[in-house]
Order: C-alpha cells, then structure tokens, then sequence
C-alpha cells in the first residue's frame, strides 16, 4: 500500500510541476505538451509580439510596407538596423521580433530567389518563395538540437502576370496569402485600421499615406517615445521593383498621419 501511495503522490506532484511552469516541456522545440501545445513555438511568437509593429498592404496596383522601428537609443544612427528589407528585386520583406533572426532568414530567402532565376530563367513567385522559406522555418520547430526562429515577416511582390501578392509567415512556418496584413506588439489594432480602408480600390500612392497614418495610430507614446517610420513599395509605380519610399513622399505621407491624429484629439476634446 506505501508504494502505490507514493507512486501516486509523485505522479501528482509532477503533474503540479507541469502545470505550474511547463517544466519537462518546454525544454525542447520537438516536445509537444499533453494538451497538444509546443512551447518552444509560442515563446518565438512572443518574441514577436513584444516587438515594434509592422504592417504590409496590397492594392489594385501594388503592396506597401510600412514599419515603426523603435529607436532605443539617441546615438543610434539613423537609418540603422533596417527592418524592411530587399530579398529579390521584385520582392521585399518588412520583419517583426528578433532582428538578427529575420537577417538569415532574409539570406535564406535571396538564396531562394537566386537559386530559382538561375534554374529557370526568370523572377521566382512570391508564393513558391513563401512556401520554400517556410518549409524552412517550420524546420526548426523538429528537432532538439535547433531552437525555432523569433521573428516573423511579411513578404511582398509584383509582377505583370500575377499583379500584386502579400504573405506572411510565422515562427511556426505557417504561410497565408492576405490583402493586408501586421505582425509586432500592436498587430491588433493594426488590423482593425487596415479592416477599415478600401484597398482593393486604392493605388499604392493612396496607401502610402494610410499606412503612416496607421503606423502613427497603433504607437504607443508613452512607453515607445521615439521611433523612425521604414515606408517602401512595390508596383507599377515602381516598374515592379521593390524600393523604398522617396523622401519626399515619405515626408508628405508623414504630415498627413501627424494632422490626422491632432484633428482626431480635436474632435475628441469638442466631444467631451
């Protein structure tokens, strides 16, 4: 009779254990929990979720990125540490979570876009690159020996045959077609501003304005004071080539958001 009470005692103090804190499964990316849960893989997407927000958009005429990088330091300089990438010259990535991540990351999928052109002769589909680098970061949720990517990142391209396309892929190495689309700690509010806009009917020079707009929204000023907006596109605009927003633009789009904040606290104040 001791030894069944004090096997029972153990397995209750294990299972105590377990809930707690997820001890003897959260140890390993290739260990799932009783409840069918990788902990390993939700900590990657927390990673992400405590990073600044990033949102991409399609429309009529092209996809446009839009990213608020937080700026942690008054000596960083600026332009630094970019989170909107190029991976092909019709393609662009905007990332979210761990930077030095989402950058083999981004060397994995210009490797993919390379390989491709050099087989067969012209520009790889954003949806072949999507799954190809997914596959690969799903790769990294197997096995023990490897821990899961902490980013996640918005792929972004055009081109005459398939018109504009937007992805995006998760620490899982899951990969969804959207129309728009936000990753990083604001990535609710995000898409309920990005619900809000038309963008099936707006072109890319519409959306550049909105998509500062909805970057300054989603900022939180009184934990994240500073922040640089990263805003670049791809399209007809661009002649299929993923590129930053000129300056001017940039500028323009940037008073835009900034006035329609202060008319938003204006009728805010007349309201009450």
């Amino acid at each position: 009779m001791s030894s069944i009470g004090t096997g029972v005692s153990l397995r209750a103090s294990r299972s105590r254990i377990t809930r707690l804190s997820g001890a003897l499964y959260d140890l390993s990316a290739s260990t799932f929990s009783p409840d069918g849960r990788v902990f390993q893989v939700e900590y990657a997407m927390k990673a992400v979720e405590n990073s600044s927000t990033a949102i991409g958009i399609r429309c009529k005429d092209g996809v446009v990125f839009g990213v608020e990088k937080l700026v942690l330091s008054k000596l960083y300089e600026e332009g630094s540490n970019k989170r909107i990438v190029n991976i092909d010259r019709h393609v662009g990535m905007a990332v979210a979570g761990l930077l030095a991540d989402a950058r083999s990351l981004s060397e994995v999928a210009r490797e993919e876009a390379s390989n491709f052109r050099s087989n067969y002769g012209h520009d790889i589909p954003l949806k072949h690159l999507s799954d190809r680098v997914a596959m690969y970061v799903h790769a990294y949720t197997l096995y023990s020996a490897v821990r899961p990517f902490g980013c996640s990142f918005i792929l972004g391209s055009y081109d005459a045959d398939d018109g504009p396309q937007l992805y995006m892929v998760d620490p899982s190495g899951i990969s969804h077609g959207y129309w728009g689309c936000a990753i990083g700690k604001a990535k609710q509010a995000a898409k309920t501003e990005i619900e809000k806009l038309q963008m099936k009917d707006m072109t890319c020079r519409e959306l550049v304005k909105e998509v500062a707009k909805i970057i300054y929204i989603v900022h939180d000023e009184v934990k994240d004071k500073a922040f640089e907006l990263e805003l670049s596109w791809v399209g007809e605009v661009t002649n299929g080539r993923h590129v930053l927003v000129p300056k001017d633009l940039r500028e323009e789009a940037e008073k835009y958001a900034k006035d329609s904040l202060e008319e938003e606290d204006d009728s805010d104040e007349d309201n009450m």
